[in-house]
């Protein structure tokens, strides 16, 4: 394992584990309850994900689920006590679900079972997706009673598209790994003994030979891009070009390129700007 200065909280719910490469495994914990989402697993993965943000030596991160199932949901007693007191979770909550898309670091999940309702908008709401053949998908709500939460109905049409999301979001189908990948709501499907090896591979790959810089800021370009028309996101981008070659990473980038080894890129830890819409 990879060492880090940076202080993480203390977490029996979440486990992480930091290779040498820089790729931090973080692992949903509560398998006797098929890791069903809580308010305590909530702030734990949260609390994580912010600090993975600033810690340099965190490149890429990777989120699992312990045992059978990835997240099937919110756990059934808190869905009990929420339906009794008649207020949903978000009235408890201190982070927003979608939290995951403002973390400068690369997110993927390896969803390696069950994925529904709040489980599935965490897998939307990572940047790459990788699946184990059994893994399943719902979106749960309209069979709850529920709209589409925490901004899923803004997300899944622009991860696969409005007909697809659509079908999903109003039928609350159940969908398998197979289809999931033919709609393009994940990126790969493994064997299930090959799901978590292979997606930790793919993770060094980025941390080792990818920038963190470069990154962090095309993660913030592509979610920003979503709101811009075409001629905005280019000039964008030139003005971005600029910066990042003043960065010691692009001189690092054409450095190893130039003399044939492996790039020695720094660590990324600063915070989102918000005004500027990407990671600085």
């Amino acid at each position: 394992m990879s060492e880090s200065t940076y202080s993480y909280p203390e977490s029996i719910t979440v486990l992480r584990e930091l290779d040498d490469a820089g790729v931090l495994l973080l692992t949903f914990n509560r398998p006797d309850r098929n890791n069903g989402w809580t308010i305590e697993l909530e702030e734990e993965y949260f609390a994580t994900l912010l600090a993975a943000g600033d810690d340099p030596a965190v490149r890429v991160i990777v989120v699992t689920g312990a045992g059978r199932s990835f997240c099937p949901g919110l756990d059934m007693q808190a869905l009990e006590d929420s339906a009794k007191r008649g207020k949903p979770m978000a009235s408890i909550r201190r982070y927003p679900l979608t939290l995951p898309w403002s973390i400068p670091k690369t997110i993927i999940a390896a969803v390696n079972g069950a994925a529904a309702g709040i489980g599935f908008i965490q897998v939307a709401c990572t940047d790459l997706r990788f699946a184990s053949t059994t893994a399943k998908f719902t979106t749960s709500f309209s069979r709850r009673g529920l709209p589409a939460e925490n901004a899923l109905s803004w997300v899944l049409p622009r991860l696969i598209g409005v007909t697809n999301a659509m079908d999903l979001l109003l039928s609350a189908r159940v969908v398998t790994a197979e289809e999931a990948l033919q709609l393009g709501l994940l990126n790969k499907v493994f064997e299930p003994e090959e799901l978590l090896p292979a997606t930790l591979a793919y993770a060094r790959e980025l941390a080792l030979n990818c920038s963190p810089f470069s990154l962090a800021s095309i993660k913030a370009q592509v979610h920003a891009d979503l709101e811009r028309g075409m001629e905005e996101a280019r000039m964008t981008a030139i003005v971005q070009v600029s910066e990042h070659t003043s960065h010691a990473d692009f001189q690092e980038g054409v450095a190893s390129f130039t003399e044939r080894r492996a790039p020695k890129f720094a660590g990324y830890s600063k915070h989102l700007d918000i005004n500027r819409g990407w990671y600085r």
